[in-house]
């Protein structure tokens, strides 16, 4: 993405951020991305441990996994639980330890060794927006996961699931797919019954999306906006 489509609207108030981390290098980093306002994000916190940052208000909470030498992991569920977006921003960016905090409740997980300004703001905005995000170390992650917690969805319930997730209607995805709308609705059901079943119940479409993309099984590129045929070819109103 490039730098001129991470603007802050006209009259819109930026992404606040509050960042634990304990180098101070990485700190003044961070904060050149961001830049100065008006941004689309603003660095409203920082310190070297999670108890600097307690208390504070920000939309995104930025974390490095290794504080003064420790590993902090099981921190992350207790920060989410707390209803904190966390995104982890560290170099261990081995699969075990992505998937774990990806486990924990952590919204994304940012590697240190590739991150960018671009790529790392577009992230954050995503997770603020509350829109599913998937990085390059989660891609490696959800491709290398073996554990049977992961669903294994049918080519026809992963389709349904698909033109669902475009805002088609489930009568618009039966017509599409040539199917009856109560197959649709069975799709659908069983998908959820599947990640319900592996311990990571989905009841609305937003998780049942972000399960589905976390797992691979639907890019985030994939969820487009459905045009239906008729429209296309509609002429233009004069």
């Amino acid at each position: 993405m490039g730098q001129q489509h991470l603007a802050a609207e006209p009259g819109a108030e930026p992404v606040t951020v509050a960042l634990v981390e304990d180098h101070q290098v990485v700190v003044d980093g961070v904060r050149s991305w961001f830049g100065p306002s008006p941004g689309p994000v603003a660095l409203v916190a920082q310190g070297p441990t999670i108890e600097a940052v307690r208390g504070v208000t920000a939309d995104v909470l930025l974390l490095d996994l290794n504080l003064n030498g420790t590993m902090v992991i099981d921190r992350v569920s207790e920060l989410c639980q707390g209803g904190q977006r966390v995104i982890v921003f560290s170099e261990h960016e081995e699969p075990e330890t992505v998937r774990a905090v990806l486990d924990a409740g952590a919204s994304a997980f940012i590697g240190k060794g590739r991150a960018t300004r671009e790529s790392c703001l577009e992230t954050i905005l995503e997770v603020a927006a509350d829109r599913p995000s998937v990085t390059p170390p989660m891609a490696q992650a959800i491709a290398t996961d073996e554990r049977p917690h992961r669903p294994q969805l049918s080519d026809k319930e992963r389709e349904a699931l698909l033109f669902w997730f475009q805002s088609m209607s489930k009568a618009s995805v039966a017509a599409r797919m040539g199917i009856k709308e109560r197959t649709v609705r069975q799709y659908i059901d069983r998908a959820r019954v599947k990640y319900a079943a592996a311990g990571r119940p989905a009841p609305t479409k937003e998780k049942l999306l972000i399960c589905a993309i976390q797992d691979g099984l639907i890019q985030p590129d994939e969820v487009t906006i459905y045009t239906s045929l008729a429209a296309r070819t509609s002429p233009e109103p004069h």
